[in-house]
């Protein structure tokens, strides 16, 4: 037993979507989350640029006793995640080779559509993922940087937002794929408007269902869990608008938030 807490890192309110399944899926758990949102998106910028940057939230993290580290985003899972395994003592876990293992077992026609960042495209993480498990897979992947923005913005609600979806889309629904992975972890807040631009034939993957598995899997064989009477804490940091924040997670997550901001110098400092 470990009443520490989980850490979770993303580059804004994105990694909500996983944190919203573990809290749903181990309500004894305490998480403690934090939001990089002065510095997103994170696919725009390069690979050391994210090195950096995980860097210093891992060690903001770890300076508050977390037992376990989820990267809930794409492009620092891509980027990161190997470099965080190799320096903390703790069990790090990204959200790319669970979201391609969901993949694989939902495909009928081998035909797997992938939307994440440019800097996940670019990275071929999620190739080099499918393609270890099994290389007979089609696979089409396109960068959308406009969704992370607008899911910052709240802009997931109106008919104007799904046309901008649609538009995004266009090209990745031409593919006739039955498979599309939300590649980062800010798309399943937009779920709908990705569904009904892609048509009801084509099963969404959210990543951050199969990466609580493997953190129960892992929390299980560590024997790391809470007890079961714990009452979970959740903490919430960003070094973006708290009052945004907020907003998002209290949409999301469907409870209010206490959030704190992080000044990025005192994050570059810890």
């Amino acid at each position: 037993m470990n009443n520490g807490s989980i850490g979770f890192m993303d580059s804004g309110v994105g990694g909500l979507s996983v944190a919203k399944v573990a809290m749903e899926q181990m309500p004894n758990e305490n998480i403690i989350y934090f939001g990089d949102e002065a510095r997103l998106p994170y696919g725009e910028k390069t690979p050391k640029e994210i090195r950096k940057y995980s860097k210093q939230i891992s060690k903001f993290l770890m300076n508050k006793k977390i037992k376990m580290l989820v990267i809930a985003c794409n492009t620092a899972t891509a980027h990161a995640l190997n470099y965080l395994r190799d320096n903390l003592d703790i069990p790090v876990i990204g959200v790319i080779e669970p979201g391609s293992i969901a993949a694989l077992k939902t495909t009928k026609t081998n035909r797997i559509g992938i939307i994440a960042t440019n800097g996940t495209v670019k990275s071929g993480a999620y190739n080099k993922a499918i393609n270890k498990l099994n290389n007979k897979v089609k696979i089409y992947s396109e960068g959308c940087p406009k969704f992370i923005p607008m899911v910052e913005a709240q802009h997931y609600k109106t008919a104007e937002d799904q046309k901008e979806v649609d538009n995004d889309l266009s090209d990745m629904k031409k593919n006739d794929i039955d498979t599309l992975i939300m590649g980062c972890t800010h798309f399943p807040i937009m779920r709908h408007l990705i569904q009904n631009a892609m048509g009801d034939d084509v099963n969404l993957i959210d990543p951050g269902y199969e990466t609580v598995k493997q953190i129960e899997n892992t929390l299980s064989e560590q024997k790391l869990f809470n007890k079961k009477d714990n009452v979970a804490k959740y903490e919430f940091y960003t070094t973006g608008d708290v009052d945004k924040f907020k907003l998002v997670a209290k949409d999301w997550l469907k409870r209010e938030v206490n959030v704190e901001h992080i000044a990025l110098n005192k994050l570059e400092e810890s």
